[in-house]
């Protein structure tokens, strides 16, 4: 980064680190914090793939956060179409007054020392290679979600934002929203008791077919799409296969570029539930569903719905239709002592503390209550600015959505993929990294506990001791228990005597 402004890059970005969450308990520590810059110093911005997202979201988000005080420019542009290509360049020009420098090939984009930041907005089989390329060369790095395409992707993203000590972002705007922190505070402190599941969904509706609105044109050519690139065919990430508009404009429909509403959709939603509940990793996950509608030459399904296992003693539930946004199901995190309820969508400014009877909380203090945390305004706009924040101070700590979230998000959504379309369920090993198909060991564990009366085990930061975790047994069940010798339990002597 130069030094040739005057203008304190912290003074408008240090109030974008104030949204980043506490760090959670995981299984893979955050990297250490980047050699610090000068103060001055100005963040020069690339953009890998300015397409749909890329152009509307990242340019323009970027360009509003410039002429709102922040000290960055936007100087270099890469992408297959050279429609985007042009677009990008002259909306650049026309509102920086720089002339952006356009690359064929991204990799000449991290070669250039004049770039310290990307953004990445290229379908979901580019995310990894380019993020991790980003990395290596020095740069911090914006990538759109899904963080990857694949599980293994997502571990070697992990490695490669801790080795590098590089600021990484991952797009998933909503976990700029300040809820998830309170969320995370009030489960911890146990306000809920015992979490038990979250839900959450992304419902909705169209009449011409999902991805479906991304627009076919004829100037989309062989002559104006470096096809081969955009499959990257040499780099192993798709196969060869005949120029198609529809699998270039409408990737999302195909398995080799994306996976549907599990990684366009679902990430959205569990990332934030993994965020608000302190869950990383699912232990076992299993997906359903099909095309029972949108019958256009697709591979992925219109109806889906994944759960998930976590070794925390905790599920997640994750389902939609892409037939009716009219009737979706609330999202919500349960507990043995009440419920938090968000509702819709993802603009939430505080949500709802339902507590369960009485006569099961022991607690008459509990009530229903109304939870305002205040909005965020354009999570967009907020979730660019937390990462601009995070750059400045050359702290990967400070994004509010760090590759080590993207990828337990990755994990449950691929896998549920994959056990929709491959019809297995599938344990997942944080330790080793890997995951291996599922028996019935799952379901053992559980009812050993069950049967060694062990106590539940509580989601990662949990303060609580055994708050709202321990059932108080009915005096009728000390008659319980195997009959010895003829005689029923409440004759025999108790455990462990002479």
């Amino acid at each position: 980064m130069d030094n040739s402004s005057d203008v304190s890059r912290r003074g408008f970005l240090k109030v974008g680190a104030t949204g980043a969450a506490v760090a959670a308990a995981s299984t893979i520590a955050a990297p250490a914090p980047a050699r610090a810059a000068g103060a001055n110093d100005r963040i020069r911005l690339g953009f890998i793939g300015p397409g749909g997202r890329g152009f509307g979201a990242h340019i323009r988000t970027l360009n509003k956060l410039r002429k709102d005080g922040a000290n960055i420019d936007l100087v270099a542009v890469s992408d297959v179409y050279t429609k985007n290509q042009e677009r990008a360049t002259g909306f650049i020009e026309k509102e920086t007054g720089i002339k952006a420098t356009l690359y064929e090939d991204y990799h000449d984009m991290l070669a250039d020392k004049n770039v310290d930041a990307v953004c990445i907005a290229t379908p979901d089989h580019w995310h990894a290679k380019q993020s991790i390329d980003a990395m290596r060369a020095g740069k911090h790095v914006y990538c759109e979600k899904p963080m990857t395409h694949t599980i293994q992707e997502a571990m070697d993203v992990v490695d490669a934002w801790r080795e590098t000590g590089r600021v990484m972002q991952v797009g998933v705007q909503s976990t700029s929203l300040p809820i998830w922190d309170r969320c995370r505070e009030l489960i911890d402190e146990g306000k809920l008791g015992k979490v038990l599941q979250f839900q959450t969904e992304f419902f909705r509706n169209s009449d011409t077919g999902q991805w479906r609105k991304y627009g076919l044109t004829k100037e989309q050519t062989p002559q104006t799409i470096n096809w081969r690139r955009f499959l990257g065919v040499d780099e192993g990430l798709a196969p060869d296969m005949p120029f198609d508009r529809a699998v270039f404009a409408q990737w999302r429909c195909y398995w080799p570029f994306g996976s549907g509403m599990y990684t366009d959709l679902f990430v959205h939603r569990t990332t934030a539930m993994l965020k608000g509940t302190g869950l990383r990793y699912p232990g076992r996950v299993v997906g359903a569903g099909g095309i029972f509608l949108e019958y256009d030459g697709r591979d992925v399904p219109d109806v889906a719905t994944v759960v998930a296992d976590y070794n925390e003693g905790a599920q997640a539930i994750i389902t939609a239709t892409m037939c009716s946004d009219a009737t979706p199901i609330q999202q919500l995190i349960r507990g043995h002592h009440g419920s938090f309820v968000f509702g819709n969508g993802e603009e939430f400014t505080g949500f709802d503390f339902i507590p369960e009877r009485p006569q099961v909380t022991r607690d008459s203090k509990l009530q229903k209550e109304r939870i305002e945390v205040g909005p965020a305004g354009d999570t967009t706009y907020a979730h660019f600015k937390n990462f601009l924040a995070a750059v400045a101070d050359e702290n990967p700590a400070l994004c509010n959505n760090q590759p080590d979230l993207g990828a337990a998000a990755i994990v449950t959504v691929n896998l549920g993929s994959r056990s929709y379309r491959e019809g297995k369920a599938f344990f997942f090993d944080p330790q080793a990294k890997r995951e291996t198909l599922a028996d019935e060991s799952w379901a053992a564990r559980w009812e050993k506990m069950s049967k060694d009366r062990a106590h539940p085990v509580h989601v990662p930061g949990w303060k609580a001791g055994d708050y709202g975790s321990l059932l108080r047994p009915p005096e009728h069940m000390n008659l319980a228990g195997p009959w010895i010798d003829g005689k029923p339990p409440e004759d025999q002597p108790p455990k462990g005597a002479g």
